[in-house]
Order: structure tokens, then C-alpha cells, then sequence
């Protein structure tokens, strides 16, 4: 059905084909999954079972005109009343101003739209004069642009479905169909387009979520399995009795779940096969630690190791922290764009003799010009803001180098499992002993002063805070106090009491570097900040982290700012400045304050945001799904990455049952065959 243009279906003609062709659809298989992205029904209710917020369908008698207003240019609002069950319902209808000579005064018309029960009042999306009967078909609506309507796309994908539904192959094995209680194929392509229940819509819905799931993760171990029979040989002979050694040495213990993940590093370093894992942590839980004491063991080895960051702010702590912990003789050195001249060639030229074990750097750790002698490990921090592009030209500089990313962005589980598919997973989700945690606070603008004498408190106690602010200049269309005013109001309330520093992205990688060394150094005592402090910037005496205006962030990144603040012994506190006008933005906060769990925070996150939202959809690598939400049926996708392990690993595909499986998901990818002999 690939091959089978879409001109051979019945009422497709060479102009419908071409407005066919701008929304995908080029083949019979194309129109078949392009699946109606909502349903029609007009079943009635009494009110008093219909549900808020839902589509529903009422029948009324009109009881007076409609009034139309008219607003903006060309758009209007039109308003009708309706006798509904003894009740009076309000019906409003947009765009629509023509409809009012439809609405009759005594005559009965359905409605069909959503439901506000607060107000008694439906939004109209589609109405039909007089009353319906009981067996009201689900009508498939779908999204189309150009001159093509509802009604002919249904005609045209009826017609295909007519004609070619004996060519339509089955590709799920008969037992995976048997064991999940799923409808066929055909049957299911019939009831997804043309339900005859919403029963029958629901099975073939849950069909077709599980074979995208399937499908997808059987391509992830695929990737998996190429990556690692591709890199045999790749055993590291590490001096564990050296690794020991550096740890005993450590100012502090390592946590259980630190060293549950070295462990798995550690195993991975020393089998035949690239390692390509994940390491995730929540802030604060001493992921550094753990890629210190990986990379040592690597450089024990006498191959090279690069530690790959997205800011020079964090390349320089880097540097600091791996000089302080490991032994004097293990060479460090920063590679990044301020870095230039005779310093650059410099260390250009130890990376590429050998004399430097160690380079951290920036991207420019991927530039042309740098040639490593025997690259064997690279870390990647804060993986998610590099490219997939980037993390390949790193990872290829080095002759089958093993590879960790870490990330301090908690990752609900579903995410990691379609995301990194690929992948091994760590996960550190334990805390440093004598860490407290951070105490959050909800409060609103009014409480301005209150905060800021809070904050000076603090201070006199010897410790420091960040204040952030969601933007650096002036915006009529936000109602929000930017770091600029900020800062001069801090400045003059604080004069002579306390030093006030200013961070922002305008500002040059000296003046930032600069303002940073005041604020690590206590020159500076309050650091008012853009959002350029959120990863990485480890000053432990800063106890106060109040951010301006919380509402407009996510939680996830809400919580990046907070694990600025609790990196030491000392009580720390975060402040929420927010007047929310949505539930959402209120929901945020309120979770904010009764939990400091990452992961427990990552999920809720999915649960308002969605998955494009926490990554930003362009880095994320995440697939674009025709119906599967990986929110809703994480356990349909832990079902789906559970039977595609099993049939990897175990090559499950050689039997004949998976054949049609496979053969339907090597047309779909760029893969080699071999890997299936």
C-alpha cells in the first residue's frame, strides 16, 4: 500500500492529489493513517449528567433572536438562549454571524460543543435545526488544509478503505494481539475512522498507540545493539586499586545511590562495548563527584578524557573542582572561546601529544582544530542543551570513546525511556548526608518588603542570595519588575548595608565571569540575575534563592534555581514571588513548596507542560506521535520498550510471526540489514 499512489483511490483526482500532497498524504497508506484528530457525536444528556469542561450535545428551544456583537475587524461573538430541561441555557457561537436567520424563535435546534457548568453555557461548534434520534453516528473530523472538506476526506478514505483493505498487512505477531486483547489491523483501521461505538474507538485507538510505541522502541534497540556490536574490543584495564585510593581521600562519603551508579559505570568501562549511558541526578546529588572519580579510573588507563559543558562559567568550576580532587599529577586543562593566542596553541598542542589527561571545555572542544591523542571517555553535562549533531563530531574525535551524559533536569521515567531508548540509564536520587533541605515559600508581590528585610537577615548572618528576574528589559505586554529596576531598588534600600551585583545575558563573557568571582568571593552579597545562574554555579554560603515573578517559569526549571541555594551545611531558604492568575500557574507553585523531589516535581511538570515544553522541542530528539501521549500511556510504553528488548536481545524477529514486523519497520528507517541476519 506504500507503493499505491493516493490517485488510485475513487474521487481522488490530480488536483485533490496535489492539496492531498501539502498535508503528507502521497500513498493509499498515508490516507489510511491520517487519523480524524476529533470526534462528532450528538447523543443527548439531561444537564444534570452532563460534565464540565467536556463536549456534549444539547437539545432547546430557542427562545428569542440571537445578538451578535462584533469585535476586533471581522470577528464576532453571537449569543442565543435556549429552554433546556425547565433551565435557560446560554449558547455562544463564534465567527459565525450569518447563523443568527438559523436560530428561530420557538423552534428547537441541537447544539453539540463544550460545556461550562458554572455558567450554564455551551460554546457552540456545530448545531443542526430540530431534534436528533437516538442512533447518532461518531463522526470523524479531520484536520485538512486547503479546499478539501470534511465530508469528502471521509468519502475518500471510505473509498480506500473499500478498495484496499485486503491489501492492508497485519505486522503485529498473532500472540502480542492475543496476550493485549487487540483488534487486527483492518478492523482497527475501520473503527478508527468509522466507529460504530466509542468502544470500538478505544480498542483501535489502544491498538494503534502500541504499535507507534512498538515500533519506535524496536527502532531505539536497534540503534542500541548497532552502537554496541559495532565497538567490541573497547575494554578499559582500569587501576580500581588507584580509583579506591582517590576515594578514600574524598572530604566526604560517597551516598549509596553515587556509588550503585559508579558501579554500572565502572562495568561499562570495562566490557568490550562502547558505553553510551545516562546519568541523572537531581541537583545537588553529587553527579561531579561521580564523573571525577569515572574519569580518573579512564586516565589510570593512559587514554584521555573531555568533559564537554554548555557555559565557560561552568568550565572554569569544573576545572577548579577536578584540580582540588584529583591527585597532582593527573594534568587539567580549559579549552574555551576565551581562550586564545599563544595559551590556545599551548593547549592544542598538549591535547595533542598527550601531555593533558583532562579537557574541559565548551563547544569549542568539537572545533576542527582540536585533535586529541587518544581520546578514550567523554562526559557531556547538561546534555540536553547540545545538539545531537554536536554530541555526535565530539564522540567521533575519539576512536570508539566510552560515553556518560549527566543531567541535572530529572527525568520522568517515560521520557528517559523513549528519549534514551538508546541508552543505558543511572539514576542518583539520593541526597548528601547533612544536606537539609531547602525551605520554599509561596508569597505575593504585596509582601515585597517583607522579603527583602528576610533576605537582609541572612546577610548579616554572613550568607549570600540570588534574587532572579525573568526578564532584562522593559516590556509594555509584561507586567513584570526586570532586573535592571530591581537592582538600582535594591541598591538604594541597602545602601551602605550590603553589596548589590547584576548578572545578565547582555553582558560580555568578562563582565559576567567577573560578577560571578565577586559573588563566589562574598564581595558581592546579593546577586540579582537573569536566568544565567541556573545550571552548575556552585557557591555553597548563598542561602536565599527568591525568584521574581515564579509563575512564568516551569518546574523544572524553578527547581534548577532552587539547587543553587542548599549546597551546604547551613539552613537555606527559596522565596516564590507570584500572584498567579491561572490555576496552573498556582498549581506550580503549590507543588513547589510541598515537595524538593526532582523527579516527583519532572512528572508533574509532563503532567501540565507536556514533553515538548521541559526539553524545548528542537533539542529534545523526542518523536512527534500520531496518537500516543507519552503522559497518558507510559504504561502502553513500558509494555511496548519491555516486548522490544525482548525482541532484540533475543532475536525474536528471525521467527516467522515477526517477519512482516520487520520488514514494515526497515522500509520506515535507515538501518543495516546485517544487524538482522
Amino acid at each position: 500500500m506504500n507503493n499505491i499512489s493516493v490517485q488510485d483511490v475513487k474521487g481522488v483526482g490530480p488536483k485533490l492529489a496535489e492539496t492531498l500532497k501539502k498535508i503528507g498524504i502521497h500513498t493509499v497508506e498515508d490516507l489510511l493513517y491520517y487519523f480524524p484528530n476529533r470526534y462528532d457525536h450528538y447523543e443527548q444528556k439531561p444537564l444534570h449528567e452532563l460534565i464540565h469542561n467536556e463536549k456534549v450535545t444539547i437539545v432547546g428551544e430557542v427562545i428569542h433572536d440571537p445578538t451578535v456583537q462584533f469585535y476586533q475587524r471581522k470577528k464576532s461573538r453571537m449569543i442565543v438562549s435556549l429552554r433546556v430541561d425547565g433551565a435557560v441555557v446560554k449558547g455562544v457561537l463564534f465567527n459565525r454571524a450569518f447563523a443568527k436567520k438559523h436560530f428561530i424563535p420557538g423552534e428547537e435546534v441541537s447544539v453539540n460543543g463544550k460545556w461550562d457548568q458554572h455558567r450554564l453555557q455551551i460554546t457552540i461548534d456545530n448545531y443542526k435545526m430540530g431534534t436528533i434520534d437516538g442512533s447518532s453516528p461518531i463522526t470523524p473530523i479531520y484536520s485538512s488544509k486547503g479546499d478539501i472538506k470534511n465530508a469528502q476526506f471521509q468519502k475518500i478514505t471510505e473509498n480506500a478503505l473499500s478498495s484496499f483493505r485486503d491489501q492492508v498487512t497485519e505486522i503485529i505477531p498473532t500472540s502480542y494481539l492475543v496476550n493485549y486483547k487487540l483488534p487486527n489491523r483492518t478492523d482497527a483501521l475501520e473503527n478508527i475512522h468509522f466507529p460504530s461505538s466509542f468502544q470500538q474507538l478505544k480498542h483501535a485507538k489502544r491498538r494503534f498507540i502500541y504499535e507507534e510505541l512498538l515500533l519506535f522502541q524496536i527502532k531505539m534497540q536497534l540503534y542500541r545493539k548497532r552502537n554496541r556490536e559495532a565497538t567490541e574490543g573497547n575494554a578499559k584495564e582500569i587501576s580500581m586499586k588507584k580509583v579506591k585510593q582517590l576515594m578514600e581521600q574524598f572530604p566526604f562519603t560517597l551516598t549509596s545511590a553515587q556509588k550503585k551508579s559508579l558501579a554500572e559505570i565502572f562495568k561499562d568501562l570495562q566490557s568490550p562495548y562502547r558505553m553510551n549511558r545516562l546519568l541523572q541526578g537531581d541537583v545537588g546529588s553529587g553527579k561531579t563527584a561521580v564523573a571525577v572519580i569515572s574519569l580518573y579510573g579512564v586516565v589510570t588507563t593512559g587514554e584521555q578524557v573531555a568533559l564537554m559543558v554548555p557555559t565557560e562559567i561552568l568550565a572554569e568550576q569544573h576545572e577548579e573542582s577536578l584540580k582540588q580532587l584529583l591527585p597532582v599529577d593527573v594534568k587539567v586543562q580549559r579549552l574555551t572561546g576565551s581562550i586564545k593566542g599563544k595559551k590556545r596553541k599551548e593547549t592544542l598542542t598538549e591535547i595533542e601529544n598527550g601531555s593533558c589527561d583532562v579537557v574541559i571545555g565548551t563547544h569549542a572542544l568539537i572545533q576542527d582544530d582540536v585533535n586529541f591523542h587518544n581520546l578514550g571517555y567523554v562526559i557531556i553535562d547538561e546534555q540536553h542543551r547540545f545538539g545531537v549533531q554536536q554530541r555526535n563530531t565530539l564522540r567521533e574525535k575519539g576512536i570508539l570513546a566510552d560515553i556518560l551524559f549527566m543531567t541535572a533536569t530529572p527525568i520522568p521515567r517515560t521520557l528517559s525511556i523513549t528519549a534514551f531508548g538508546d541508552m543505558d540509564v543511572s539514576k542518583i536520587d539520593e541526597m548528601p548526608k547533612g544536606r537539609k533541605p531547602v525551605e520554599t515559600y509561596w508569597v505575593k508581590h504585596n509582601m515585597f518588603e517583607r522579603t527583602v528585610n528576610f533576605v537582609y537577615k541572612e546577610i548579616k548572618k554572613g550568607s549570600q542570595a540570588y534574587i532572579i528576574c525573568p526578564l532584562i528589559e522593559e516590556s509594555d505586554k509584561l507586567d513584570i519588575q526586570n532586573a535592571l529596576d530591581l537592582y538600582h531598588q535594591l541598591q538604594e534600600i541597602l545602601k551602605g548595608k550590603a553589596t548589590v551585583g547584576l548578572m545578565h545575558g547582555r553582558l560580555t563573557t568578562e563582565e559576567k565571569e567577573q560578577v560571578m568571582n565577586d559573588f563566589a568571593e562574598n564581595k558581592v552579597q546579593i546577586l540579582v540575575s537573569t536566568t544565567v545562574v541556573e545550571v552548575g554555579v556552585n557557591v555553597p554560603n548563598a542561602t536565599v534563592m527568591m525568584i521574581q515573578d515564579a509563575d512564568r517559569f516551569g518546574l523544572s526549571q524553578l527547581h534548577q534555581l532552587r539547587g543553587r541555594v542548599g549546597r551546604s551545611d547551613k539552613q537555606s531558604y527559596c522565596i516564590l514571588v507570584a500572584d498567579p492568575k491561572g490555576e496552573t500557574g498556582k498549581e506550580r507553585m503549590r507543588i513547589m513548596t510541598e515537595t524538593t523531589d526532582g523527579f516527583v516535581l519532572a512528572e508533574r511538570d509532563l503532567e501540565l507542560r507536556g514533553p515538548g515544553d521541559i526539553f524545548g522541542v528542537k533539542q529534545s530528539g523526542l518523536p512527534e506521535f500520531k496518537l500516543a501521549d507519552l503522559v497518558h500511556d507510559y504504561r502502553a510504553l513500558e509494555t511496548a520498550r519491555d516486548d522490544a528488548v525482548d525482541i532484540v536481545e533475543n532475536e525474536l524477529w528471525k521467527a516467522s510471526e515477526f517477519q512482516a514486523l520487520i520488514k514494515y519497520l526497515l522500509s520506515k528507517i535507515e538501518i543495516d540489514q546485517q544487524l538482522l541476519n
